[in-house]
């Protein structure tokens, strides 16, 4: 089973919204195991997806990972960046001809998952823990779903985002006061952005161009 559970604390145990819980480091770390800015994909087979789940005590050593496990978590983690992008203000809707939403297929997908890997309370007279309920894989998944919990019982969940600039999509914490990060680097992506909608501009009024 699974290390990883989520608690109900205490209105003393809150702690400042900009400072990330230990889970949403999990949950980062999950997402951002996509090739990014030329990084390996970690969850590329049953064997790189054991070693990141063995690292992060989301599974013991000796519990069998197959492909099939190994194509579950991409689905989970796409599901997971899906909801990440929402989280940054990214129009996430269907192209055209496609029914429904990204984002509505995402939800899906988690509210599948979430009966597939179910919670366990555990009741203490100090606190109440949800913690997989199944061992091995659908452990390691239910792990994965106890801190997206814990992030939203700590009202931090939508803080969790995916950088809005497209191929990036990496995902971060939003430590603004106000919660209106859309990029993992203003002056990286942020600016990435920006010059492309200005060339874009630039592009669809020729007289831009003539008055310059």
């Amino acid at each position: 089973m699974s290390d990883y559970h989520v608690g109900v604390a205490t209105d003393q145990g809150r702690h400042s919204p900009l400072s990330p819980l230990e889970a949403a480091d999990l949950v980062l770390d999950f997402v951002n195991t996509r090739p990014i800015d030329g990084r390996e994909e970690r969850l590329a087979d049953a064997s790189t997806t054991a070693r990141w789940l063995h690292a992060t005590g989301l599974l013991h050593d000796g519990a069998l990972v197959t492909e099939a496990d190994a194509a579950a978590a991409r689905e989970l983690r796409q599901a997971l960046v899906v909801v990440l992008l929402a989280h940054a203000g990214e129009p996430v809707g269907g192209g055209p001809g496609e029914s429904g939403t990204a984002l509505e297929e995402a939800e899906a997908h988690l509210r599948r998952s979430g009966a597939l890997y179910p919670l366990s309370p555990v009741v203490t007279a100090h606190d109440v823990r949800l913690v997989p309920a199944r061992e091995g894989m659908p452990g390691a998944f239910g792990g994965l779903l106890a801190a997206v919990a814990e992030l939203a019982r700590d009202g931090t969940w939508t803080r969790v985002k995916a950088c809005r600039n497209p191929p990036c999509h990496l995902g971060f914490y939003d430590r603004t006061r106000n919660c209106s990060a859309a990029y993992c680097s203003p002056r990286r992506c942020g600016a990435q952005v920006a010059m492309r909608s200005y060339r874009s501009r630039r592009a669809a009024d020729p007289a831009d161009t003539a008055r310059e």
